[in-house]
């Protein structure tokens, strides 16, 4: 098992831009299936960005396309998600997640069960 670690969340205000980072505890392989989750209170888990570590091919949820990008260092096996023109309806926990040895599919983003790294969750909050 690998622990994921999650920085960079925070308190923003609307039209404004937060970075999200994610760790591992430890080297894993190059064909990962690496993204960040949302959920909002009462709200279940949803996808926001998946990235497939071994070709940089990613997905997004419609609701954050052309604001939300994903990349990965893999030097570092870090996962990056820059947030920009954030609105309020992006608040909530942001859960960063691998599936590993395995690439991504668009459908990812709305079955989250299939990840079975999670990470603690970081708050991000955007205030109108």
């Amino acid at each position: 098992q690998v622990q994921l670690m999650e920085h960079g969340g925070g308190t923003v205000q609307a039209g404004g831009s937060l970075r999200l980072s994610c760790t591992t505890s430890r080297m894993i392989d190059s064909h990962n299936c690496m993204g960040w989750f949302r959920q909002a209170p009462g709200d279940k888990r949803v996808g926001v960005a998946l990235i497939y570590t071994a070709d940089g091919t990613t997905y997004f949820a419609d609701s954050v396309k052309g604001r939300f990008t994903i990349s990965h260092d893999t030097a570092e096996n870090t996962v990056l998600l820059q947030m920009n023109s954030l609105q309020p309806e992006d608040t909530g926990i942001y859960y960063c997640a691998v599936r590993r040895g395995d690439r991504c599919y668009a459908t990812n983003l709305w079955y989250p069960a299939v990840f079975l790294d999670w990470g603690q969750g970081i708050q991000v909050t955007v205030s109108s």
